[in-house]
């Protein structure tokens, strides 16, 4: 029996499993969340939780990274994923 999956936007993994999964440091996570690049869930502690879709977006960050963007153009291009997203929304309702 499989155990059930967290819904892909609710926040479950600390900074440390999350930074962990990603083979990434604890502080380039607080930094791309200083830059704007994602906005993980907070307990009512303050306490970071990171979601599904935040690996997923934090996973495109490090892609963007290897081509070679910077922190800044990293930010346009997930602006404008997500503006192409909403967009592709609309025109199928």
């Amino acid at each position: 029996m499989n155990p059930p999956r967290p819904a892909n936007n609710r926040g479950v993994y600390a900074i440390s499993v999350a930074a962990e999964l990603l083979g990434t440091g604890i502080q380039t996570l607080r930094l791309y969340e200083a830059r704007g690049l994602l906005e993980p869930d907070r307990t009512h502690g303050g306490t970071r939780r990171y979601s599904p879709d935040d690996l997923d977006r934090l996973g495109r960050i490090r892609d963007l990274l290897a081509a070679g963007l910077n922190l800044a153009g990293i930010a346009m291009v997930l602006d404008l994923e997500t503006q192409n997203a909403r967009l592709r929304t609309e025109k199928e309702e």
